[in-house]
């Protein structure tokens, strides 16, 4: 059963069938195929999915970072970029990585860091002369950091799926997601200064301070959230729900540019991206349920084992795999169906789960901007008006980048791992 459930799923794919249909299809058809499980185990096992506390922390941040979007957090995190560092070599494109960091903060999200602050730099870049493509490039890799700083969607699905701290995921975030900022900046710089992409005119100390007391209430979020959890104030679930509090009340009251007309709106672009990933969520936990039955996490573990006992070479064939998985698999579904079945084999060997679960979502990350499914790529290209092949040949260097960013966190725990050992 297990070997029709893959081969099935493939096959939906091939079709271009949606990946939560194509889950959910080939679970079913296994399922009716072997004859002796009850149909009813489906709705069972999705519903056993869903029912878990912290994933209730997925739509709060989903909808958090919608209200932080709209309510003009994006513009006032830019300007404040370039009052840093829009003045360097390529300084519209170091302020969009620099954005986007402050933005992977807020937003928990990676399509919604690209779609945020790419709608105003992509188009600004481009007027300033920077080549459209690498201006979409820029700004796709940028986002990659949305599910890597904390709060992130994936680091919870990790977290609920392996069994480890949100918070914990949450605090080990913080350092990869500040390396691959830099490695990027450093990208940006060499290329701007090929190219003679110049920056704007320095800002003075004050106009600095104007644009950090304007983006302050922005920039203050993450350490509510993580000083909440860490204080013990409240859980990561219960986090969300304060970020989506605080960003009405921001956007609303404060900066004024959430409009109470268009609040039903934005709980409905909300509840359509949550609805995604819950109906992903579901059919994989059947999906899932059919592999462990059928035993196969324990095939692979033998087989990984057979293969090495060093956790070196263990790592390298892992992040080969999930290179390639993250160009073809959405990320969510990645980690519930991958997830159950490394982490065992990477713990066996020596790996702490925490440090791993990095490995996973900053690989998968990459997918996010590889094609030919990466959705980041797809957004760029919808702003900056390009196409794939276009927006790929710019994305090299970026990729680059982040393949050595991946080997760097993979066989240096301390990345990942220094700041919750000291929090500890």
């Amino acid at each position: 059963m297990g070997t029709f459930l893959i081969i099935a799923m493939l096959v939906l794919f091939a079709f271009s069938v949606p990946i939560a249909t194509s889950i959910g299809i080939a679970a079913a058809l296994a399922i009716y195929i072997q004859g002796d499980i009850p149909v009813m185990v489906i709705a069972q096992r999705m519903f056993a999915s869903l029912d878990s506390f912290p994933l209730m922390a997925i739509p709060f941040f989903i909808l958090a970072g919608t209200l932080m979007e709209v309510g003009g957090i994006s513009k006032r995190l830019v300007n404040l970029a370039n009052s840093m560092v829009g003045h360097m070599t390529g300084g519209l494109a170091a302020v969009a990585v620099v954005t986007s960091m402050f933005f992977a903060a807020i937003s928990g999200s990676s399509a919604a860091t690209t779609a945020a602050i790419g709608s105003i730099l992509i188009p600004a870049m481009v007027s300033k002369g920077y080549r459209r493509d690498f201006a979409g490039a820029v700004q796709a890799a940028s986002g990659e950091i949305g599910v890597i700083i904390p709060p992130s969607i994936p680091m919870i699905l990790y977290a609920v799926v392996v069994g480890v701290s949100v918070g914990d995921m949450f605090i080990a975030g913080i350092i990869p997601g500040i390396l691959i900022g830099l490695s990027l900046i450093l990208t940006v710089y060499i290329i701007s200064k090929k190219r003679g992409y110049k920056g704007s005119e320095k800002a003075t100390w004050g106009e600095r301070f104007k644009a950090f007391k304007e983006a302050f209430l922005a920039l203050l979020m993450p350490f509510i959230i993580l000083g909440g959890i860490y204080g013990g104030i409240f859980t990561p679930t219960e986090a969300a729900a304060v970020a989506v509090g605080y960003s009405f009340l921001i956007g609303t009251f404060v900066y004024k540019e959430i409009k109470w007309k268009a609040v039903l709106d934005l709980f409905s672009k909300s509840s359509v991206t949550m609805s995604i990933i819950m109906i992903i969520i579901a059919n994989a936990g059947v999906f899932g349920w059919i592999l462990t039955r059928e035993q196969i996490p324990q095939l692979v573990a033998q087989w990984l084992t057979s293969m090495t006992q060093s956790p070196i070479i263990f790592l390298l064939l892992v992040n080969i795999f999930l290179m390639i998985v993250g160009m073809f698999f959405e990320t969510s579904a990645s980690i519930i169906i991958l997830a159950p079945i490394l982490t065992p084999i990477a713990v066996a060997l020596g790996i702490n789960p925490v440090h791993f679960g990095m490995i996973m979502i900053v690989n998968l990350a990459m997918g996010m901007v590889t094609p030919p499914l990466g959705v980041n790529l797809f957004v760029a290209c919808q702003i900056g008006g390009l196409k794939l092949e276009q927006i790929s040949r710019a994305l090299i260097p970026f990729l680059f980048t982040l393949i050595i960013d991946v080997l760097l966190i993979s066989y240096i725990p301390k990345i990942s791992m220094i700041l919750l050992d000291l929090a500890k």
